[in-house]
């Protein structure tokens, strides 16, 4: 795994994503001398026409579409026709894309010529280096052989994972522990652990025990770490793979002796100054926007435009949350309950305004206040906040920072029904809070704006 923004990707994916940018690169260089009558004419286009930035602005062009069509995603990368159905959609988009920009900036126009056949090169390009990842990410023979030392369901949960994921460039080749049972996967005797990892290749062992004290051969595992073998915590390692924290393996001591679950006076500072700027700056440019919104609700059903609801934010403290009210009026004190696919309590207009997620624009007026930051756990109603700490361990953890609009867990987990739901929604806030940052703050500004450009997870 490769730690980018805080976050954890499959080194299988970053390079095929750097791979792909040099691909397309090269293509267009290629077409560019295929084009130009000479050499000559080809580095006057390249050096002294700016060509190469306008080769850089379709290379961008394409992979940001290639990641908006989900195409470094672990389900489309396992499934060849979807792979190659999204690479169709990513070309067409993309000429759409470049007609739009060079009709508004014409000055960075690529000349048609070399467009097209840069095009066409990148047609036959990223369809064949797809197909060449696709074998070689199935290969085992380029996988890193991992065993797992221990017991417990934290063994099953990484097991499940890195079977699901060939991406991630793992294959486990066998367990020690007794109670488990793996299809296919050998139990391995403690005794004989070393020259299984010896004989097998094996170059990382994953440690899944949940009670190591007195139980844990630690001398045994130092010998093989001093040979070279990768003794990793399996939570540790689950964490980085899912960006998630396993509750059922969280100990007290791992919260309060791991790095993060604390955040810097300056991040603090940026966070706020942030989430200030922006909030002040969309609510004058969304301001036309939001009154016609506000008029629209008074017409289509009865009850105020701007719907207030008590949330608990930071530190447990009860702030007042804005939204366009999207539900008939007083609906949600009879039913207190998150809205359904079908839900007869949303208005006609509350249909059109939640999927793109605009009744929740008035938030901008609590994140200028500072109840709420851009990014951080989603807030909930106090009677759900004390029914979740109740039932749920480490719940209150999520007060640590403040709420957000946007978050880790809503661009992982979607939306949240039921109590288990919100469980696993905890373990995604828990990886937020531990690994804050502007790095990863960013991403998640980012992967928000796809979502709602794309219309998903709103109900």
């Amino acid at each position: 795994m490769i730690r980018l923004f805080h976050a954890y990707f499959p080194v299988r994916t970053v390079l095929l994503s750097l791979t792909e940018a040099i691909l397309l690169a090269a293509g267009f260089l290629l077409a560019v001398l295929i084009t130009a009558e000479t050499p000559v004419n080809a580095d006057i286009f390249l050096l002294y026409e700016n060509g190469i930035a306008r080769i850089a602005l379709v290379v961008a062009v394409v992979l940001t579409l290639i990641y908006y069509f989900d195409l470094y995603d672990a389900f489309v990368l396992t499934n060849r026709r979807e792979v190659f159905t999204r690479l169709v959609g990513v070309l067409g988009c993309t000429l759409l894309a470049l007609g739009f920009l060079y009709y508004t900036f014409p000055a960075v126009h690529l000349s048609g010529t070399v467009l097209w056949v840069g095009i066409l090169l990148a047609c036959i390009a990223l369809p064949a280096w797809r197909e060449c990842f696709f074998f070689l990410n199935r290969s085992a023979r380029f996988a890193e052989h991992a065993v797992i030392f221990g017991g417990g369901a934290l063994a099953g949960l990484l097991v499940d994972e890195i079977r699901r994921r060939p991406e991630l460039g793992v294959r486990i080749d066998g367990f020690v522990g007794q109670g488990l049972q793996f299809p296919g996967m050998p139990c391995v005797d403690r005794q004989d652990l070393a020259e299984f990892i010896r004989t097998k290749g094996i170059r990382r062992v994953l440690v899944t025990m949940a009670d190591r004290r007195g139980k844990l051969p630690v001398d045994s595992l130092l010998e093989l770490k001093a040979g070279g073998i990768q003794i990793q915590d399996g939570s540790e390692y689950y964490e980085g793979i899912t960006g998630k924290i396993d509750l059922d393996s969280l100990r007290l001591s791992w919260l309060l002796f791991s790095p993060g679950f604390h955040v810097r006076a300056p991040l603090r500072f940026y966070k706020r100054v942030f989430s200030v700027v922006l909030a002040s700056l969309a609510l004058v440019l969304l301001a036309p926007l939001m009154a016609v919104i506000a008029i629209a609700i008074r017409l289509d059903s009865k009850g105020p435009a701007i719907f207030r609801q008590a949330r608990v934010g930071e530190n447990g403290k009860i702030f007042m949350m804005y939204k366009f009210r999207s539900m008939r009026d007083g609906s949600e004190k009879a039913q207190l309950r998150p809205a359904g696919a079908e839900d007869q309590r949303i208005t006609r207009l509350g249909k059109w305004l939640r999927p793109p997620r605009l009744d929740e624009l008035p938030q901008l007026i609590n994140i200028v206040k500072g109840d709420m930051a851009f990014v951080g756990p989603r807030p909930f109603v106090p009677e759900q906040e004390e029914e979740y700490t109740t039932a749920i361990p480490f719940y209150r953890q999520r007060w640590l920072v403040k709420p957000g609009a946007t978050g880790w867990a809503q661009i992982n987990r979607g939306y949240n029904v039921t109590l288990e739901d919100n469980r696993e929604k905890l373990s995604y806030d828990l990886f937020y809070i531990k690994n804050i940052s502007v790095g990863l703050d960013l991403y998640i500004l980012l992967a928000t704006a796809k979502i709602l450009l794309l219309g998903r997870g709103g109900r």
